[in-house]
């Protein structure tokens, strides 16, 4: 059985990841690891490992520093589903999706209010590398 990834990340899995909240707001940013697509199928089985591992170890160093909330890393988006609802009927749509040309790939969740510091994270993740790192900062969605 594959460990959980909270295990490979560092962590217990049985720890409370809370995110602090300011006036309603989470003080915290995503790391979105944008891909483009078919990138992973190019890669080597010997490369896709290296790639995951460094970003393993990149993950357990968010977490010795206290900045890591979660993380994770996607199957590729030959393997999603989108699922839809207009006027009560629902859509399913089977990956991969051809509109895209890039797919998420993983995240990271960090538990800071610093956007300084989420973008010193974002340079220094390996993913950077050969994808682009997202920085969002959490938030509800009426806060534009």
């Amino acid at each position: 059985m594959m460990p959980h990834a909270s295990d490979r990340m560092g962590l217990s899995g049985k720890e409370e990841l809370e995110c602090r909240t300011v006036e309603g707001y989470s003080m915290a940013y995503m790391l979105l690891i944008v891909e483009p697509r078919g990138q992973r199928a190019q890669r080597t089985e010997d490369e896709g490992r290296a790639a995951y591992d460094a970003m393993v170890r990149f993950g357990q160093g968010l977490a010795e520093r206290g900045l890591l909330m979660g993380s994770n890393s996607l199957r590729s988006d030959a393997q999603g589903v989108r699922v839809s609802v207009r006027e009560g009927r629902r859509s399913v749509v089977d990956g991969p999706f051809s509109e895209s040309k890039e797919m998420v790939g993983g995240y990271f969740l960090l538990d800071t209010d610093d956007r300084e510091v989420a973008l010193a994270a974002a340079a220094e993740c390996p993913a950077a590398q050969w994808a682009t790192v997202e920085v969002r900062e959490v938030a509800p969605c009426y806060s534009g």
